[in-house]
């Protein structure tokens, strides 16, 4: 009796250990991005002002000192602190004129990424590329150049002197800037890298002293080092998905009819969930290394003909805004879609798609973009008793 029980108790806990849940599961680490604090110096700059004379002659000596902070992997902030010399000319039937001034430009600008914006994030990457815009103050002073100028012209009697310098300014004078330009770095390692700026200046037509009936503009080229304070990215670790067996459960209900003797047995649910993820801010593409779980849905689908499928795609709420995370979990769950019916030959009556943007949030942060996919079977066999 005692040797009966402890091999009816081994049967049982054999039972149980068959029923768990069939997915293993390994620990990985991911990067992930860190907010952050920079600086950066560009004491080497030109800067060339728009004008008539030739292109040597309006070149000038610019730097820029700024600070920063990056809140995510794609956008960040900026001031900045421009300045020097803007140079100017005038030029016309053989006379030529020029003259220099002095100013300081303080800006704020909205930075992008677009090295990860297009190849996603990879702290190892040793170039970066990005684009900036913003808005500021210029405050010029130490127009006199300009004043012995005008002086000249009027005296020569060229071309009208009402014509000439008609916006002539003394004194210091603040105006409102807008830039825009790009950025290329290179990392030496992860606090320190070097860097070249272009930049795209315009302002009143009052700048240059001269009346032109359009905005003033001047373009900046800065070489420079930039200091990043404390950790850029931090490794993360995370339990993912090792696709080793289908998980499958069986539930069985009876019910008996007392008069007909008929037993109506359900039974036989097969189910498999997939975890399709698309890791990179703004991407809808299936990545490679992904592919295999879509072809373990599709492979279940093909071992069970009654089985259907029901994917449902998400954004990530914490990069970009509800309208764009809308557009991007849908394109998500339709490019699983597709590779189901069109790669895989799944029929498209047995696939049901639904999203919801960052609505909802499933996951843990970046995680959230990813399409997941439930396949199920169900069967009903009457039996006659």
């Amino acid at each position: 009796m005692k040797f009966n029980k402890t091999l009816l108790a081994a049967l049982l806990m054999m039972g149980l250990g068959s029923a768990a849940v069939a997915q293993e599961k390994s620990e990985t680490y991911e990067n992930v991005f860190n907010p952050h604090w920079y600086v950066q110096a560009q004491p080497l700059g030109l800067q060339y002002t728009l004008g008539e004379s030739s292109f040597g002659d309006l070149l000038s000596y610019n730097f820029q000192f700024a600070g920063g902070y990056n809140f995510n992997e794609l956008f960040g902030a900026r001031f900045s602190i421009n300045a020097y010399q803007s140079k100017a000319g005038w030029g016309i039937n053989g006379v030529n004129k020029k003259w220099k001034w002095n100013y300081i430009a303080p800006t704020v600008d909205a930075t992008f990424d677009l090295s990860n914006l297009i190849l996603g994030y990879n702290p190892e990457r040793p170039y970066s590329f990005g684009a900036f815009a913003g808005l500021g103050l210029n405050f010029a002073w130490g127009n006199d150049d300009a004043e012995d100028v005008k002086a000249q012209l009027s005296s020569e009697a060229v071309y009208g002197h009402d014509q000439n310098l008609r916006y002539l300014w003394d004194g210091s004078k603040t105006r409102i800037t807008a830039r825009a330009g790009i950025t290329a770095d290179y990392r030496i390692d992860p606090n320190w890298s070097v860097g070249i700026e272009l930049q795209a200046n315009t302002l009143s037509d009052k700048y240059n002293s001269k009346k032109a009936g359009n905005s003033d503009w001047y373009f900046n080229a800065l070489v420079g080092v930039k200091y990043v304070f404390g950790n850029s990215n931090k490794k993360v670790a995370k339990v993912v998905e090792a696709p080793v067996r289908i998980q499958e459960k069986v539930v069985e209900k009876v019910v008996e009819k007392v008069v007909e003797k008929k037993i109506y047995v359900e039974t036989t649910i097969h189910e498999i969930n997939r975890a399709i993820y698309f890791r990179t801010a703004g991407r809808t593409t299936i990545p490679t290394s992904e592919m295999v779980k879509v072809k373990e849905v599709a492979d279940f689908m093909k071992d069970h003909p009654d089985a259907v499928v029901t994917l449902c795609g998400y954004a990530d709420k914490g990069t970009g805004n509800p309208a764009v995370n809308a557009r991007l979990s849908e394109k998500r769950v339709k490019a699983v879609a597709d590779a189901l019916i069109n790669k895989y030959g799944i029929a498209e009556s047995r696939v049901t798609i639904d999203h919801k943007g960052d609505t909802v949030q499933p996951l843990e942060g970046t995680d959230n973009r990813v399409t997941i996919a439930v396949a199920k079977s169900k069967k009903v066999v009457e039996v006659t008793k």
